[in-house]
Formats: structure tokens, C-alpha cells, sequence
């Protein structure tokens, strides 16, 4: 049984039985016991100077501990293992943990860290007891940058202004301060928010029905005014002078509470009022897009001018974005 230091037993308790070997070394072991115990199997070396008192497998936490223990306590937690801590549901599932650290500190990556040296660290990182976690709208934007599809990014950012992990000026802020190194997708799925999309399906939804000869401008998620001056409910996207309204039926890209009766609850109230509503599934947008953009266009034609009998008003909903 080894005996440890109160202050070792006390840094042990605190970083889940993970330890760095300078904190072994200052409570008096040599590296010859710390080469004894990992080859009989009593302990584990994760990462370069960096041990488990345990044998098995880290768990997710303990895997961000470990990182920072190899990295130094400047490192700050970003991408995809920052936006697990935040609670994001979208963000890409990967078992590297990524931080930032300072430009002039020589550390490389290696096993699951992956290092990224920054000329400036996040200032809006958030303090945790163990390691410091970059601000939302950082660690969206440093996701996004390592993403080679738009869909995903799409998610995430869709995901950060909906469920108020950030807004959108913290999102514009991080973006330039990125520059245009890596920053092409993002960049447009910023865009698409700024423009009234709500979720990735939505703006997949939004690009297929952009081509079309046939369609006028299409509001999305506008504010409706019924005739007697109460708020409608809001549709993904509402073509004005048909009183056609579209629909994304997806939970799992809508993160407000509503449930399905809500669903319905909203459609029948626009169908009430003379709206057609058209319903898509993400999975009908994205095998089928030439039948979704069909059906929209067959409504329109069918409904052009019948707008200005519902009697419906659609605006714009307000956006306060600096520029992207």
C-alpha cells in the first residue's frame, strides 16, 4: 500500500486519482517507483508526465483532467470536449480532448489531448476548480473550424443561439477574431441564423427552395399578426402572399420544450385562420429535396393571392447582429 503526502492524498482526491509526475516527484517518490508501479499494473501512465492511480478506462471528466494535467494549468478547454461540458447535444462526439494554450508554450499534442497554441487566450473563459473552459461561442468557433461539413456546423450553431448557450454578437465576435483561417462554413451557417433559420434542417430547408424560379422571397420564422392584433404562432418559414406557412417537424433539432400536441396546437391555429401549413421531416429534406421543393411550389401556385385574405401581417423578426 502506498502511503501519500496529505498534500498529494488532498490533489489526488481533488483530480479524480490523476496525478502529474511533478506533484509525485515534490511528495518524495523517484521515477523509478513510478516506473515500478505502472509496469506491475498498479498504475497508469495516460500521458507524458501524466498518471492514474487506477487501472481501467477515464471517464469523460477525467480524460479533460489528465489533458490539463499534461498541458498546464494556462490550457483552456475548447471544441468538441468544451461543448460536452456546456451540455450541447450536437456537438461532435470525439474522445480527444482540445485546448488552447499560450503561443510561446512548446507542448504537443499527444495521445487523446490535441494542443492548438493561440496568440491570445479566451478572456470569457469560465474558472472551474480544476481548468478553465472557453466561453460558448469560442469553443463553437473552434469546433467549426476542425468541421469539413456544413450540416454539423449548422447544428451546433443552431444549437448555441437556441438554447442560449450564446448569442449571436458573441458569435460574430469570435468569428472575426478568427479571421478567415478555416471559417467558410461557419461563417455561412452564422449567416443562415442571422437570416431567421433556427436549426440545421431549417437552413437545408431554406437552401433547396432558394433556387426556385418560382418562389417569392420567403420569410423565416417571421412574426404573424392575426387580424385582430394577437400574436400567431411563428411557422419555420411563411410565404406572405399565398399564406403558405412550412414546418420543420423535427425534436430532435428544435430545442424549445414543445411537444408534439404543441405541434398541433400551433397548426391548427394557422389553419384556422386560412394558412396552409406544409409539414417536412429533416430526413424528407435531405433524401428528397426536389419532391419537398416541388410540393412548396405546387402550394404557392395553387394559393398566389390568397394572402391578402387571411388577412394575416408577416414581418421580419428583428435581428441586432454586427455584420458578419
Amino acid at each position: 500500500m502506498v502511503e501519500f503526502s496529505p498534500q498529494l492524498e488532498q490533489a489526488a482526491h481533488r483530480q479524480q486519482q490523476l496525478v502529474s509526475r511533478a506533484q509525485l516527484l515534490a511528495s518524495g517518490f523517484d521515477d523509478m517507483f513510478l516506473y515500478r508501479q505502472t509496469r506491475r499494473g498498479l498504475w497508469q501512465r495516460m500521458l507524458p508526465a501524466t498518471y492514474a492511480l487506477f487501472t481501467g478506462t477515464l471517464t469523460e471528466e477525467q480524460r479533460r483532467i489528465s489533458a490539463v494535467l499534461y498541458a498546464g494549468s494556462e490550457a483552456q478547454l475548447t471544441g468538441p470536449a468544451a461543448l460536452a461540458w456546456y451540455g450541447f447535444r450536437y456537438g461532435p462526439r470525439t474522445e480527444s480532448v482540445h485546448l488552447i494554450v499560450p503561443h510561446e508554450r512548446r507542448r504537443k499534442s499527444s495521445g487523446h489531448v490535441v494542443i492548438t497554441r493561440a496568440l491570445a487566450l479566451d478572456p470569457k473563459a469560465r474558472h472551474t476548480a480544476l481548468y478553465p473552459v472557453c466561453s460558448p461561442a469560442r469553443a463553437v468557433v473552434d469546433t467549426s473550424r476542425d468541421l469539413r461539413q456544413l450540416r454539423p456546423v449548422r447544428a451546433v450553431v443552431a444549437e448555441a443561439v437556441q438554447r442560449g448557450f450564446t448569442d449571436l454578437a458573441a458569435l460574430d465576435e469570435e468569428i472575426r477574431r478568427a479571421k478567415r483561417s478555416r471559417t467558410a462554413l461557419i461563417r455561412k451557417a452564422f449567416s443562415e441564423v442571422v437570416a431567421g433559420t433556427r436549426s440545421a434542417p431549417e437552413a437545408e430547408l431554406r437552401e433547396r427552395l432558394s433556387g426556385s424560379p418560382l418562389l417569392p422571397v420567403i420569410l423565416w420564422n417571421p412574426r404573424l399578426v392575426s387580424p385582430d392584433g394577437q400574436t400567431l404562432p411563428t411557422p419555420d418559414g411563411y410565404l406572405a402572399e399565398a399564406a403558405v406557412a412550412l414546418e420543420v417537424d423535427s425534436q430532435e433539432y428544435h430545442f424549445s420544450p414543445g411537444d408534439w400536441a404543441r405541434t398541433l396546437d400551433r397548426h391548427n391555429e394557422l389553419s384556422r385562420l386560412g394558412v396552409l401549413v406544409l409539414h417536412f421531416t429533416p430526413a424528407q429534406i435531405r433524401r428528397h429535396p426536389a419532391r419537398a421543393r416541388r410540393t412548396v411550389e405546387d402550394a404557392y401556385e395553387s394559393r398566389r393571392g390568397l394572402g391578402a385574405s387571411v388577412h394575416i401581417r408577416a414581418e421580419p423578426r428583428p435581428q441586432n447582429p454586427p455584420g458578419c
